[in-house]
Formats: C-alpha cells, structure tokens, sequence
C-alpha cells in the first residue's frame, strides 16, 4: 500500500526532545516501513525517517532560530505540495490538530484518515466537523471523541513505544525512590499539585519538563519558588537518553492533570520502565492505567498522597508485562495498517469486523 503521513511542523520526527506526536509519527512510519508498505513522510528536513522524505520546510519550527516565523503559511505551503502529489498515494494519513487540512483535500475525503492528537474540546471544533462531515477519524483514546460524537470516527488506536526503547533498571539495583513528574510545566499538567503530593507524602520530587511557552508566568510566580534543590529538584528539559534512568529510578509517576488528556505518552513511557502511575482521573487516563495493577487513578491530592502510601503493592515486573501487552510500537502499527486496509477496501469487504485493539 501507498501511504503519506503529514506531521505537524512544530517538531522533528522524532523530536529532539518533547514531542509525543512526533515520536508516535516516527515510530509509526518506520514500523509501516518495515511491514513493506511504500511511506512518504511529509515534514521538515531534518526528519530522520525510513520512509521517503518531502521536506516542506529547512528545520522544526520550534527549535529554529529565526524570530520571525509563521507556522499557518508553512502548514499552507506542505498542505499545497501534499495535494499535488495526492494521485501518488493509497490513503494520506493527517496528523494535524484543527483540521486545517479539510478543505484542501474535501474533494476526496475518503482516501484520507485523520488522527487528532490533542484535546478536541476547542469551541469551534464540532461546526468543522459538522461543514466536512465525510473525513475518517481515528482516536487515540475513547475519552478523546467525547467532544465531537458526530465526527466519522473509524478506529481507536493507542499509542505504542518501541519494547527496547526503555527498559526497568536491574533487579538487584536499588531505586533512589523519589516521585517524578516528566512532561510540560502547563497549568493543565498541574506540577504544583505534584509538589503538595511529594511534600505530603515525606518523598523527594524530581521534576523533568520543559516550561510550556503558554505559560512561563506560571513557572516564575508558583513553580520556581517551590525548587529547593533538595526536596524539589528541577532537572529542566530531558531527552530519551536519559529517561530510562529518570524514569527507572522513580518511586512513580505523578500524573496530577487537569484538563482531557487524550492519550498521556508520558504514562507508558513509565509503565515501560516499570514504574507505576498516580494519575488524577481525567482524559484517557482509565483507558491508560490498570488499578491497582501499573498503578492508581485518583480524584484528590488527598488520594494520591494515600495512593503513595500502598505504591509497595504494585509489582513492578507485572507493569512492565501490561506495557509489552498492551502498548508495543509493533500493536499499533498492526492497527493502523488494519485500518488502512478497510478503509481502502471495495465496499463489500469495508464491513468486515475489525481487528483485535483498534476499537471502532
């Protein structure tokens, strides 16, 4: 099968450093790669990809110098060379958040998919939607479609990550036992709640993020004040190489948002080093974490800080075993290809029941 995926302009695939779409992206491209599908990436030059490039742009935009940049005309321009060379493939898959590429390709819908990766509770959302009703959706959780019941949902895939990708620390070596908190430093991903938890709980916190550009105000008045160096430890943005180790060595994984996650990378990233998860319940996070099992979903710092309190029941072995189950790079790339097949399936075979992990 002929296939482009189109990514977002924002990040390298994969991203020099946080990215979850853009790692999902990669890994997804070069898995699809290796089934023997013909894949085109559509993106910026310094992609690293086992598909064919188009480079619509010189660099990533946000790790690129210049000041002045405009990522609509340079979302426009990739959309514009994707639609001339559209004939070449069998379904061009979207990656981009807004729907921005509706109306270019409303002439042939179904050799498209879409995969929406951020929240799609936005107000304007569902009239989109509504205009360009016949575009096929595919979801990254259950909770993510709740905003939008309306739109052509297709399939539910969750995300996987390479098995080898992160591993548990050794057996017979001893965790330095802090709590973690890895992501963005946003309101939404609420870090000051982790702080009250780690306070309260009588463990360190290490916090690995990057401040989220929407919100550095947040980071200097509530963040910043609370770093110790001590019992609050700010280590700023991490990369992969080192989350193995961050990862590894936590107690668990402090997860308190406060918004519709629609998936939570950040989660599995954990559960694949073994570490359980103290998430607060919102988003995909029941989707996500087994309780009880890769670790507990919460409604309270109160009981999160209890949640701490029984982390000794958790067997970090068993939580590695569900990550292998349930959220493996080669699953996913298994549910995308399935779904790629019906959607190009003549209409009598399109019926057929779908595979087993991609929900629809």
């Amino acid at each position: 099968m002929k296939i482009a995926h189109v990514a977002p302009l924002y990040e390298s695939v994969p991203p020099r450093y946080y990215g979850g779409t853009e790692r999902i992206i990669a890994y997804l491209v070069d898995g699809l790669v290796e089934l023997g599908h013909d894949v085109t990436l559509f993106s910026s030059a310094d992609a690293r990809t086992k598909a064919e490039l188009v480079a619509v742009r010189d660099k990533a935009l946000r790790l690129d110098p210049e000041r002045l940049k405009s990522p609509i005309a340079a979302h426009l321009s990739m959309l514009d060379e994707v639609r001339r060379r559209a004939a070449a493939f069998d379904v061009i898959h979207f990656h981009l958040s807004h729907f921005i590429h509706f109306p270019f390709f409303e002439h042939m819908p179904e050799r498209t998919v879409t995969t929406p990766h951020g929240r799609l509770d936005y107000k304007d959302l569902a009239a989109a939607c509504r205009r360009w009703p016949l575009f096929p959706m595919i979801s990254i959780s259950e909770p993510q479609r709740r905003p939008l019941p309306e739109a052509n949902w297709v399939a539910t895939i969750h995300h996987g990550l390479p098995p080898d990708l992160y591993r548990p620390l050794d057996a017979g070596r001893k965790r330095e036992g802090y709590l973690a908190f890895l992501g963005r430093l946003s309101r939404t991903k609420r870090p000051d709640l982790a702080i009250e938890i780690a306070r309260r709980a009588g463990l360190e916190l290490r916090i690995a993020a990057k401040v989220d550009e929407e919100d550095p105000g947040y980071f200097r008045e509530t963040i910043e004040p609370a770093i110790d160096g001590d019992r609050i430890r700010y280590l700023g943005e991490i990369g992969e190489a080192d989350k193995q180790e961050f990862l590894g060595n936590a107690a668990a994984l402090l997860f308190p948002i406060e918004w519709p996650e629609p998936f939570g990378l950040v989660v599995i990233e954990a559960m694949a080093c073994g570490t359980p998860v103290i998430a607060f319940d919102a988003g995909a996070m029941r989707d996500l974490v087994d309780e009880g099992v890769t670790g507990f979903v919460v409604t309270s710092a109160d009981e999160a800080v209890a949640a701490v309190g029984r982390l000794g029941s958790i067997d970090r072995a068993r939580v590695r075993q569900v990550f292998e189950a349930r959220f493996s790079a080669a699953r996913m790339v298994r549910d995308y290809a399935a779904a790629y097949a019906r959607l190009t399936a003549p209409p009598a075979e399109a019926g057929s029941p779908a595979p087993a992990g991609a929900a629809v």
